[in-house]
């Protein structure tokens, strides 16, 4: 039944496909958006620079810890549903964030938007996925749209977040998904179908379980640097998000209906080896995009306003390489080829960064060139990455499968930023009698540089695990 209405394409799918990428636009975005507003946001909100990292942490923790969740309920209740529920508790959050009146207020809100964007994205990938996997021309080129949208949105965000806050105030980077969510919850039931719903229980507990060691992990890291590696507190944060995710495991092995089938979608071929270079292309290009930033506005001295317009060519070219090339080079030299090329690309451009940003440096040369490559790297990694971590699941795994690919994907980033953090803290502090400036910007190009070592090791990883498909398959 299924595979006959998968047969005949939606009239409605170019429309559809329009306001899915908005959507996945601004899930993205919000994890970026804010980078620029963070000072203001402490002294407005009296936060500590110890608790400031919370504004991020908070978004991307809760998305990134409850996607499979978001995924599981989108296969049990129907994709469209969870999507609309996705925004309304999207819009409601940003609202709360928007108006907040003290830090928990805010790190309230921002943790609600997490959950509303965990709902919204896997459901929104199974849509497309769902919507053109009858043409496999069409799938290529949504594709393309998608993963354009969700590069864009990481970039786009802070350049958007530099305007808002300049122009406007810090509330608006929360406040402008207010009027697009509504519109969405609007559109969504005229252009998108109900979806596909499915018999099944949900797991709460190995949900509760992933999402805690997630938080703990990411808490243990980014404290790590101001109480010491060794210290109590540390040690068993880490060791407490260490045994959680073990008893998630366990959970999932012995549970009838688990989060993750562990041992039957795992045998899809490339399956893991996609979500492990998701993992690895997220863990390298949010350092590259969150310390560029940092280098604009901090060592080059630019505004937020300018700093975010030196990220725009990035945007630009990934938009294009995504819509226009990464189709046509997937079809020609195949998925694997391409992931390995961009994560080498992505590692080229952070190791120039690592050695070729100096605190008298412009943008021309200094910026320019190794963040296109940065940029064309990306490009041409995320879509196949994701097409292998989506690929072989089937029909009603789909959202998992999306939400699995995610949630790898905003893991990578959450736990590599902070232990990038960490590691430019811990060089910038090094470096006592050395003049400031040049003492902050060698932690920056130690970020870049381990940062960078991430992408080739994720290079080899795919090389070694990702498999071609046979000639004539």
């Amino acid at each position: 039944m299924m595979n006959q209405a998968l047969s005949l394409p939606d009239p409605r799918r170019w429309k559809a496909l329009v306001l899915l990428c908005i959507a996945n636009f601004m899930v993205i975005m919000d994890t970026s958006i804010i980078g620029v507003a963070l000072p203001v946001i402490k002294e407005s909100l009296g936060y500590t620079q110890a608790n400031l990292q919370w504004v991020f942490n908070a978004y991307v923790i809760f998305f990134g810890g409850l996607l499979l969740l978001g995924g599981r309920l989108s296969d049990l209740f129907g994709q469209r549903r969870m999507f609309m529920w996705g925004f309304s508790i999207l819009t409601l959050a940003s609202l709360l964030a928007g108006l907040a009146w003290n830090e928990e207020s805010l790190n309230i809100g921002r943790a609600l938007q997490g959950f509303g964007s965990a709902l919204i994205a896997p459901s929104a990938l199974t849509i497309v996925m769902m919507l053109f996997s009858g043409n496999p021309k069409e799938l290529g080129k949504a594709l393309g749209f998608w993963g354009a949208s969700a590069a864009a949105g990481g970039s786009a965000g802070v350049f958007l977040g530099g305007v808002i806050t300049q122009w406007l105030s810090w509330e608006w980077t929360f406040l402008i998904n207010v009027p697009i969510g509504i519109v969405a919850i609007l559109v969504a039931p005229k252009i998108l179908s109900k979806g596909v719903r499915r018999k099944g229980s949900i797991d709460v507990i190995g949900s509760i379980s992933v999402t805690a060691s997630l938080v703990l992990v990411v808490y243990g890291i980014v404290t790590a640097e101001h109480n010491g590696w060794s210290a109590p507190t540390t040690v068993w944060t880490l060791v407490s998000g260490a045994v959680l995710f073990v008893l998630f495991l366990i959970i999932q092995a012995v549970k009838k209906e688990p989060l993750i089938p562990l041992f039957r979608i795992f045998k899809t071929p490339n399956l893991a080896a996609g979500n492990i270079a998701l993992i690895m292309l997220s863990a390298a290009w949010i350092p590259l995009w969150f310390f560029l930033n940092l280098y604009l506005q901090q060592v080059l001295k630019f505004s937020a306003f300018a700093g975010g317009l030196g990220l725009l060519p990035m945007t630009i070219l990934i938009a294009i390489c995504m819509i226009f090339v990464s189709g046509k080079l997937i079809a020609k030299i195949g998925v694997k080829a391409n992931v390995v090329i961009g994560l080498i690309a992505l590692g080229g451009s952070l190791l120039l960064f690592a050695t070729n940003t100096p605190v008298d440096g412009n943008f021309a040369t200094h910026v320019l060139p190794a963040s296109l490559l940065g940029a064309l790297g990306m490009s041409l990694a995320y879509i196949p990455a994701t097409m292998s971590a989506m690929s072989g699941a089937k029909p009603e795994e789909a959202g998992l499968a999306s939400g699995l690919a995610n949630t790898s994907y905003q893991i990578g980033s959450a736990i590599s930023l902070a232990i990038m953090v960490a590691i430019a803290a811990s060089r910038t502090a090094s470096q006592a009698g050395t003049d400031q400036l040049i003492a902050l910007n060698e932690g920056f190009q130690q970020a870049f540089l381990w940062s960078g070592i991430i992408a080739i090791i994720g290079a080899i990883l795919v090389i070694l695990f990702i498999r071609s498909p046979k000639p004539g398959k």
